[in-house]
């Protein structure tokens, strides 16, 4: 599913126009965006939380040569599944045949 097939999904759930939902949906992307660059947790009780974790300076190398090369320290964005979410799909995945 793709952001259009989601805003198609919510449209027909609210009767909002298809236009609105998108709208919507970008709205609450761009607010957890906003809220992780903040150093803020976005928690959705049930679904999962939203969280900036730290990655410290390392060194890695270069795949393509080989040689050592320093890897800056960086702020990245983290899901934690929720309770409710994690239910769900393993619910489902009950119902798929092996």
């Amino acid at each position: 599913m793709n952001k259009q097939d989601l805003a198609n999904h919510v449209a027909d759930a609210t009767g909002l126009a298809r236009a609105d939902a998108a709208r919507a949906i970008d709205a609450f992307l761009d607010t957890i965006t906003t809220a992780l660059a903040r150093g803020e947790e976005v928690r959705l009780v049930g679904f999962g939380s939203f969280v900036a974790g730290h990655r410290k300076a390392s060194t890695g190398r270069n795949p393509r040569t080989g040689e050592p090369m320093d890897l800056a320290a960086s702020v990245v964005p983290k899901f934690r599944v929720g309770r409710n979410l994690k239910d769900a799909c393993n619910l489902e995945c009950d119902r798929v045949p092996a």
